[in-house]
């Protein structure tokens, strides 16, 4: 897609035609955030009824187009791709084929986990089937979030904050029967099965009804409400624990052998870092030109898939020639290349998931309670996810009707997940936001395109089995960059905050510790029993939540910013509504910039409808006007949920 041209408007803002150049001028920077407007003419973040619109004739299209494209334009910076760009099919392929390796790692190790609780240790068949529902319905998910839910380019997977529930809810179910024997029979062999499917079948019925919260939360508002009393010093924490709290999985993947991990991080650092901006020179041909040379900026484009072939083909020679021991509990082992053969071997061709494949699921009341702590723990690493994932793919960030919709859709996905028998539920995957800016591809077609691969894969239980294969010292390299990258966008946000107040930093500085001290002890040994309310449920979820540092960061540094005395500019409160579109007066201009979050059909039926205006998940929402707080708090607190056009003229 051709790059917008660069353009003049007042003698204020200049832009150049490239999004690699970075010599805006400092009023570029000021007049591109005062374009992004609300979709309010009263100054206090409501709206009013109706939707931006201007004919063909109206002489103000131009000029309002022209805003938007400068915007979008400052906002996509440096990026090949932005979220609305449409690579070429087999370019947009790669790339999502990348994306796709990427999630493999944090996709696969799900299962992997599971395998001891669910008493499958030594069936690597159901593993495989196991892992391959697990891409299955991941690719599912992707499709709808992309597709209809946030609309940002966020991949979905398996998620660790279902772990620690899973293991509380199957630690009751007792012991798992001996493994069967090499001539098993029969009889240890039903037994085995049926210990399995009793163990799938709970967790599969508590993920299904505890992800009916998360679809409440998410389509009824809520979510997108509280976003209201969110600012740059609650999303920092949240975000940067996102990439820190995962430092023990990476390391532990890593530590399989150092050296093949750092050779992955070096690869990966020299190829997006170094020598991203050389192309590699190949020949072509076409009507209108003949025979001639192109660029293509391999490495900018495909860094990982490089990082992870070239590492994976130096493994597979140290393997063959018996460089790496061959014993299982030596250093270095798990850098081999043949380690998983079995599963290759064992897994069958072709097997097409479907709901209820391990039987009916069933429920229990603790289990229920168990999962909800998954689920808000969930809910809170995805909100922080999605603004994340905007600064990277260069779109604004996200509004509240895309939130609600993303979280609402997550719901759904967690609902499918256990209609299926995944074992897990889904969220929004780190790890892909970080490629997204190491690659500076941030297409919402290719994570579509990556979902497709997924799905389709899936249904191939022995070609995902091959991906299974990848040696964990590579894994761990990639993770260790990507939360590290993941961590840097977090932390990205103070520039809105006045980092010279002791205020602020004391916020920021005693969020991001407790948020690693308390989840650090809650893990340590049995420091988990001393959480004891006398009711079982409620304390499984206070410890779940504890052992999640981006909620306990997130949570201290909301109370903290919300409570403690600032002023708005202090707190960069008005620098971050201004960027987040929450102040201002041209809504024609911000209708421009945020149509990115739109459906992507069926827009002009729904701006035509006034009812889609009070769904909170509606692009045309116009959010709840809060009166409440505004007039000397005479109003009630149900008042503020009463829509704009339903009060008076007065009022208004």
């Amino acid at each position: 897609m051709d790059e917008p041209n660069g353009l003049k408007k007042n003698g204020v803002i200049e832009l150049a035609s490239h999004s690699g150049d970075k010599h805006h001028a400092e009023s570029a920077d000021e007049a591109a955030a005062d374009m992004i407007k609300p979709k309010d003419n009263h100054g206090n973040g409501d709206v009013e009824s109706g939707v931006a619109e201007f004919g063909d004739d109206d002489p103000t299209r131009g000029s309002h187009q022209e805003e938007a494209d400068a915007i979008l334009t400052k906002l996509k910076g440096e990026l090949s791709y932005g979220i609305d760009d449409v690579p070429a099919w087999y370019t947009a392929f790669l790339l999502g084929f990348q994306h796709y390796l990427t999630m493999v790692g944090a996709t696969v190790a799900v299962p992997l986990f599971l395998k001891g609780g669910l008493c499958i240790s030594d069936d690597y068949v159901t593993q495989a089937e196991l892992i391959a529902t697990m891409f299955f319905v991941s690719g599912i998910a992707t499709l709808l979030q992309t597709t209809f839910g946030c609309r940002l380019p966020i991949v979905q997977g398996g998620t660790f904050s279902f772990l620690a529930p899973t293991f509380a809810i199957l630690s009751v179910k007792g012991a798992c029967p001996p493994s069967p024997s090499v001539n098993a029979s029969m009889e240890e062999l039903a037994n085995q099965t049926k210990a399995f499917q009793d163990r799938i079948r709970e967790i599969q019925g508590d993920i299904m009804v505890a992800s009916l919260f998360q679809v409440l939360i998410g389509f009824t508002g809520t979510i997108g409400i509280m976003l209201r009393f969110i600012g740059p010093l609650s999303i920092t924490p949240t975000i940067c624990l996102i990439g820190l709290g995962l430092f023990k999985e990476a390391a532990d993947f890593a530590a399989g052998h150092w050296g093949i991990a750092f050779m992955t991080i070096g690869l990966l650092t020299i190829f997006s870092q170094y020598i991203s901006r050389f192309g590699v020179p190949f020949y072509c041909y076409n009507k209108g030109q003949g025979c001639h040379s192109n660029k293509f900026f391999i490495f900018k484009l495909f860094p990982v898939i490089l990082a992870i072939l070239i590492s994976w083909i130096f493994c597979a020679i140290l393997t063959s020639t018996n460089v790496f021991p061959t014993e299982i509990d030596d250093y270095g082992f798990q850098a081999r290349t043949d380690t998983r053969f079995q599963v290759l071997q064992e897994a069958s061709w072709f097997r097409f998931p479907y709901p209820g494949q391990w039987g009916l699921p069933t429920v229990t009341v603790a289990g229920v309670f168990g999962m909800l702590a998954g689920v808000i723990a969930s809910m809170i690493e995805s909100v922080g996810d999605y603004y994340a994932c905007a600064r990277m793919a260069g779109a604004p960030p996200p509004p509240n009707h895309a939130v609600n919709r993303g979280i609402g859709m997550e719901g759904i996905s967690c609902l499918i997940a256990g209609m299926f028998g995944s074992g897990n539920g889904t969220t929004s995957y780190s790890e892909n936001i970080g490629a997204i800016g190491i690659t500076k591809v941030g297409s919402r077609r290719v994570i579509q395109y990556g979902a497709l691969i997924m799905i389709f894969l899936g249904t191939f239980t022995k070609f995902s089995a091959i991906f299974v294969m990848i040696p964990d010292p590579i894994v761990g390299g990639m993770f260790c960059v990507m939360f590290g990258m993941v961590a840097a966008v977090g932390l990205s946000n103070l520039q809105f905050v006045d980092l010279n107040s002791s205020r602020n930093l004391f916020i920021l500085g005693f969020s991001l510790f407790m948020g690693l001290c308390i989840p650090n002890w809650v893990k340590s040994g049995t420091n988990d029993q001393y959480i004891n309310t006398g009711v079982n449920e409620l304390d499984l979820i206070i410890v779940v939540l504890l052992k999640t540092g981006m909620f306990v960061g997130g949570f201290f540094g909301f109370v903290l910013d919300n409570t403690i005395p600032g002023t708005k500019k202090e707190r960069g409160i008005g620098e971050w509504q201004r960027f987040s579109g929450s102040d201002g007066e041209n809504e024609v201009v911000n209708d421009l910039v945020f149509r990115c979050y739109d459906f992507p059909f069926g827009m002009a039926w729904i701006r035509s409808k006034d009812f889609f205006s009070y769904l909170p998940f509606s692009p045309t929402f116009k959010g709840w006007r809060c009166r409440g707080c505004c007039q000397g708090g005479r109003r009630s607190a149900l008042y503020r949920l009463v829509p704009a056009r339903f009060r008076s003229a007065d009022e208004v």
